[in-house]
């Protein structure tokens, strides 16, 4: 199995489209981090005090939290939000910037919009490609069970996720040095029981890790339709179509029980660290819970598919 990965992980990175991806990543993300900083420039209006902006947060929060609709987990979030608005104000800990190093270090979870563009084309094309390059009956004549060589070919597009994810952080945290200052403030979080300091490390490392979610579950659904289908252009064109109206099909059904039962409901992990929701009354174990039923699926249709064909037809 570990030879079958070093072989399909060395096909891969020969090939002359995967550098041009990973060059793409570093020239999209230090682009978006310039427009960032351009936009900032242009921005000359005067900035109000922090206090000022903190006291304004904290009256619209209370006024929030005396709807009498509020779910029970929106309550919570907001009551949170709230304890750690009053620690600020009490303890004069100003906020982070958010033009900072620190802050753009910390939201990182933008590289995973960018890498799971990238992902999807890998992911649909290394079986497919297989098909419509005539190589997969040489590849199936070896002495090696077909499950073996699927699996080597799909742990190979998740590991290339995982490097695109980990080279996109760095390019991040290099191009926050270079284009943004520090900043002055503290960030501070509610865990439950008291307000604790943020990490900006941990932090950064952990929206990373959230945003792979998305990435990991759209890269398993385009080599489903790549080994199912054979063709990489439908495997990629479904895969991005789903990708950017999942969040459409979202809020259309936000009304209906079953919207937290789809899977576009639970592919951004990142809501769970932020005060928007479309949908309320999930958790992130939920969220998790359904993306796992779902992966699931996608890897036994693609299995038995896999496994059962007759490559001669």
């Amino acid at each position: 199995m570990l030879k079958l990965m070093q072989n399909e992980w060395m096909k891969l990175w020969s090939k002359k489209g995967t550098w041009v991806m990973v060059g793409l990543l570093v020239v999209m993300i230090v682009g978006m981090f310039g427009l960032n900083k351009w936009i900032e420039t242009t921005n000359n209006f005067e900035k109000p005090d922090w206090k000022t902006s903190v006291q304004a947060e904290l009256t619209d929060t209370k006024e929030e939290l005396k709807a009498p609709t509020l779910a029970d987990t929106a309550r919570e979030r907001l009551e949170g939000t709230v304890k750690v608005l009053e620690y600020r104000l009490a303890n004069s800990i100003e906020p982070l910037d958010n033009n900072s190093r620190e802050k753009m270090i910390m939201d990182s979870s933008g590289v995973g919009s960018i890498v799971v563009l990238l992902v999807v084309i890998v992911a649909a094309g290394i079986v497919a490609s297989e098909f419509s390059q005539g190589t997969i009956k040489m590849l199936l004549s070896r002495p090696v069970k077909r499950w073996k060589i699927l699996t080597s070919k799909y742990m190979t597009v998740i590991l290339f996720g995982i490097v695109l994810m980990l080279v996109g952080f760095g390019v991040s945290v290099i191009s926050a040095f270079v284009i943004f200052p520090s900043g002055g403030g503290q960030e501070l979080a509610w865990n439950g029981k008291e307000v604790v300091e943020v990490s900006v490390w941990g932090r950064g490392l952990y929206m990373l890790l959230l945003s792979f979610a998305n990435v990991f579950v759209t890269g398993t659904f385009a080599f489903m339709i790549g080994s199912v289908f054979r063709s990489s252009s439908l495997a990629i064109g479904l895969s991005l179509f789903s990708y950017f109206t999942g969040s459409t099909v979202v809020m259309l059904l936000s009304k209906y029980e079953v919207v937290k039962y789809i899977v576009f409901t639970h592919m951004d992990l990142t809501i769970y660290e932020s005060n928007f929701r479309i949908v309320e009354g999930i958790t992130m174990g939920f969220s998790i819970a359904v993306l796992s039923v779902y992966l699931l699926v996608f890897l036994v249709i693609s299995y038995v598919t896999f496994t059962k064909r007759d490559i001669t037809a």
